[in-house]
């Protein structure tokens, strides 16, 4: 895939070549330190030299332009592994979003399993040996849109989550996907009493999650999930906003009735349940018309559903998009 379209792969000279964008950046004054400011200011570990290379990770029946015209693959370029992986927001270690990598250094994920109950013919308990053994994994290059305003374009590694689900056999009373991920204060320095209540949750209506943009991912540039970006096993949503797409994931069930959502509970006026990328609604506290990708100094437009209308806007044909955010 790489090979056939370079200009998805960043080039090893501009990551390279940030350090002098640092050194000139400095001169031109002070900016507020947020994720605005992050890709040029940030220091770069000296262990990360190059960006790699992306992988096609399965044979798949369909051509390069088959995928990107079902949304598989973006033209935009991928975003640097370093950024991806240091400018992370993941509430159960830390709030600060440049730390979460610090505090997740030492997470453990031997041992894994993900449960699938709730209305279904089949409640299954799968170990990640089983997932991995079971599912061939695939590259699907996706926009990520940050309900904050920023965005990246991220190289997952996955299965679509219709698959997993087939294995438990929803029936007909089920209407949505309730998830939930591990509750472990040990390693979860701030799963404490405070603005979201623990476990993290988050859900889909089941013609959602059934979607083939939906994806179960268990990796990123063609090596498994750091715990910073959700490991062992994550929900990617590319048309939704980035707070959908839970991580740590141990517990999916299918349910009759919308499930409670981490932030929807938390702000609800803040963070609606479906959380459809949508320039046209903004946040109470900024626009959302617009986006700053981590990389760029600019802002650009936000596209309708991140880009992704014409494989997912039928899903909210009738519904009032700006009450149902």
């Amino acid at each position: 895939m790489s090979s056939e379209h370079p200009e998805t792969v960043t080039p090893k000279s501009l990551f390279v070549n940030r350090r002098k964008w640092i050194q000139t950046a400095t001169l031109l004054g002070s900016l507020p330190v947020t994720a605005t400011a992050y890709r040029w200011f940030h220091p770069v570990d000296e262990d990360v030299d190059h960006q790699p290379k992306l992988t096609n990770l399965t044979e798949s029946p369909l051509t390069y332009s088959q995928r990107r015209n079902q949304g598989y693959v973006v033209s935009d370029t991928t975003s640097n592994l370093y950024d991806i992986t240091h400018l992370n927001n993941f509430q159960e270690f830390t709030a600060e979003q440049e730390n979460v990598w610090q505090v997740a250094k030492e997470f453990r994920t031997d041992g894994w399993e993900v449960q699938i109950d709730g209305l279904v013919e089949r409640p299954i308990t799968l170990s990640m040996e089983e997932i991995e053994s079971r599912f061939q994994v695939e590259e699907r290059i996706y926009r990520m849109r940050c309900v904050e305003g920023w965005s990246m374009v991220i190289p997952w590694a996955g299965l679509p989550l219709s698959a997993l689900l087939e294995l438990a056999r929803p029936t007909s009373a089920a209407k949505y996907v309730a998830f939930e991920s591990l509750m472990d204060r040990d390693q979860f320095p701030n799963q404490r009493p405070g603005e979201l209540q623990w476990p993290y949750r988050e859900g889909l209506r089941l013609d959602e999650a059934l979607h083939p943009l939906t994806i179960i991912a268990t990796g990123l540039y063609g090596e498994r999930l750091s715990p910073q970006n959700g490991a062992p096993i994550r929900l990617v949503v590319p048309w939704k906003y980035g707070f959908k797409s839970i991580k740590s994931l141990v517990k999916i069930s299918l349910v009759d009735e919308q499930p409670v959502t981490a932030w929807n509970q938390s702000a609800p006026h803040e963070n609606g349940f479906y959380a459809n990328v949508n320039p046209a609604v903004d946040h109470p506290r900024w626009t959302q018309a617009t986006e700053r990708r981590i990389g760029s100094l600019f802002r650009r437009p936000t596209l309708p559903f991140n880009g992704y209308a014409d494989q997912v806007a039928d899903l909210y044909r009738g519904m009032d998009l700006s009450v149902h955010f």
